[in-house]
Parts: C-alpha cells; structure tokens; sequence
C-alpha cells in the first residue's frame, strides 16, 4: 500500500494519537480483560495495528453498543470506529469496505411453526432485536409485517424473547448458538437474513484519512492479518471479508 500522507496522518491523529471507537457490545470482536479490564480482540488488535503504521499512540473510546459508537461520530470524540457498515450511518462516517462478515439469522422457540427466514416476516410475529444494532438497521429496511422488539444489547433482547415469549429472535448466528444452548428446544434456522458487513470507518470530511484507511483495510485483508487476528483471538463464525 502507498506511504502515508502528512495530510492523512493529521486527519486520522489530529490531536496527536489515534482514536479508536470500539463497540463492546460485540463479543465476537471486543473483549475486555476479566483481570486487568484492558480491552482486547479482534477490532482492538487492528486498531492498534492502525496506531503502529501511523506512528501515533493508541486510546480505544469503548461504547457499549453500535448505535452509541454511530451517534457520537459526529461529535468528533473518536477517529476511526469499528463497526457494521449501514447506510443509515454513511451519512456521518465514511466506511471501508468490509473487513469481516458474519451471518445473522434468527433463533426460534420450542414448538414454533416458523421453518424458514422467509416466514419470519408475517402479521403477529414479533421479532427481539438489539436496537441500532446493524442488523436491526437492516430488518428495519426490510421487513414488511413482522413487528421489530428493541432492546439494549443481545442480552436484553435475549431476555425479552424469552420471558414475553416471543416469536422469534434476531442476532448474529454466533450468538445465537449460545442463546440456543440456554434455551432447550429452541431452534436456529437455517440460512441467513443478511451478513453484517464489519468495517472500519472515520467521521466525514476527513477525506486523505478516509482513502488511507480504506488502503489499510484492504492490505489488512490481502496479507493475511485479518485471518490471523481472528485464529489468534480464537473467534468462531466470522469470515474474512472478499477483495472490494
């Protein structure tokens, strides 16, 4: 990939080190160290890695769900986030293409008639969901019948479709397993609604910034380093993102 630019560097570090944004919502990409509470993960190891090429330290600005992380772009708090890539949020963060995609899909329970992701979408299902969440983001697009449940994070959302027996649960299929093990007779189905596009992404108007990171990415990708982040973090049910 090309050198940095001066212009670049100062648009991604403009108070002098790097910003990272980081949803801590998703355990899949984040985590926090149980002794010592130092963050970690997949969507950590690369920001730093970011840090590294730029030169500058590193300060990770942790959010406890996507929609926090997307509604504070615009107050200039962070410089680079990681997280889904929606169209409701490119109106204030430039987006990469994706560096990881993982399938989402709903989890349904013991007895339901519900066989395919098609039939989710009817008059009376109620569908928990993570509000803000990308796949919410998505479903809300999306779904012509089916009524969305919002919740604060998966946990929530979990505990919601659970207890006012819901019709069904949307979330990332990773997840989803867990909650399937915790809910006996519960049933994951098959297939996929969408495959959330996980990426990187700096606030608008940081136009040298926003084209470096966008080469980042794709180098990240091309030599392996995403692959080896996930084996090294030891995550399941993600894919390296293809060549934009």
């Amino acid at each position: 990939m090309t050198e940095i630019s001066s212009a670049a560097r100062a648009e991604l570090a403009p108070t002098g080190k790097l910003r990272i944004g980081i949803n801590f919502g998703n355990f899949l990409l984040t985590a926090k160290d149980p002794a010592t509470g130092e963050p970690r993960g997949i969507a950590v190891d690369l920001g730093r890695e970011l840090g590294r090429r730029l030169g500058v330290r590193v300060e990770i600005v942790g959010y406890p769900s996507p929609g926090d992380l997307a509604d504070a772009a615009k107050t200039g708090v962070w410089d680079v986030g990681f997280l889904g890539a929606e169209p409701q949020r490119a109106n204030e963060i430039d987006f990469t293409a994706a560096y990881v995609e993982i399938e989402a899909t709903y989890l349904v329970p013991q007895g339901s008639p519900l066989k395919t992701i098609a039939e989710v979408d009817r008059k009376g299902v109620r569908v928990a969901v993570p509000g803000k969440s990308a796949y919410d983001l998505y479903l809300t697009r999306s779904l012509q019948h089916a009524e969305l449940v919002r919740e604060q994070g998966a946990d929530n959302a979990f505990k919601r479709f659970v207890t006012d027996h819901l019709e069904a649960l949307a979330g990332l299929k990773p997840r989803l397993v867990t909650d399937h093990e915790n809910l006996p007779g519960s049933r994951i189905l098959d297939g996929r609604f969408t495959a959330v596009q996980q990426a990187a992404g700096t606030p608008k108007g940081r136009n040298a910034g926003a084209r470096y990171l966008r080469e980042f990415i794709e180098d990240i990708k091309a030599t392996g380093l995403v692959a080896r982040t996930i084996e090294k973090n030891g995550v399941r049910g993600l894919s390296v993102a293809p060549k934009a």
